[in-house]
C-alpha cells in the first residue's frame, strides 16, 4: 500500500522518477509512453462506448441500459487511472534495471469488455424493451 501511495505521488511529480537509478535507453522510455497513450486511447473508447450506450439506445430497458453504460464508464475511468499507474511502475523498473511489473488488469479488462459484448448480443436478440 505504501508503494502504491509513493507512485500516486509520483504521477504527479514525474520528474522525482528521474532520481532513481540510471537513465534507461530512450526507446524504452518511449516505447512505455506509447503504452501509455494505447491504454488512454482504449480508456476513451470504453467511456465514449458508455455515453454511446446511454444516449443512442433510449429504447433500451432502463436498467440494461444504465448498467451497461455504466460497467463501460467504470472500465474506462479504472483503464486511464491503470495507464498512468503502469507507466510510474515500469519507469521506475527500467531505472532500476528490475523485470517489468506484471498485471492482471488487460485480462481483467478483457473479461468486462467480453461480458459486456455478450449481455449486448443478448439484449439484440431477445429485443430492445426486455
Amino acid at each position: 500500500m505504501i508503494d502504491f501511495a509513493r507512485n500516486v505521488r509520483l504521477w504527479f511529480a514525474p520528474e522525482e522518477v528521474r532520481r532513481e537509478g540510471g537513465t534507461p535507453d530512450y526507446r524504452f522510455s518511449l516505447a512505455n509512453e506509447r503504452t501509455f497513450l494505447a491504454w488512454l486511447r482504449t480508456a476513451l473508447a470504453l467511456i465514449g462506448g458508455g455515453f454511446a450506450v446511454d444516449q443512442f439506445l433510449p429504447d433500451l430497458s432502463g436498467a440494461w441500459r444504465v448498467g451497461l453504460a455504466l460497467t463501460l464508464l467504470a472500465s474506462g475511468v479504472l483503464c486511464s487511472l491503470r495507464a498512468v499507474n503502469h507507466w510510474v511502475r515500469c519507469e521506475r523498473a527500467m531505472r532500476r534495471g528490475e523485470d517489468l511489473p506484471v498485471s492482471r488488469f488487460p485480462a481483467l479488462l478483457g473479461v468486462v469488455v467480453a461480458v459486456v459484448a455478450v449481455a449486448m448480443v443478448a439484449v439484440v436478440l431477445v429485443g430492445w424493451e426486455g
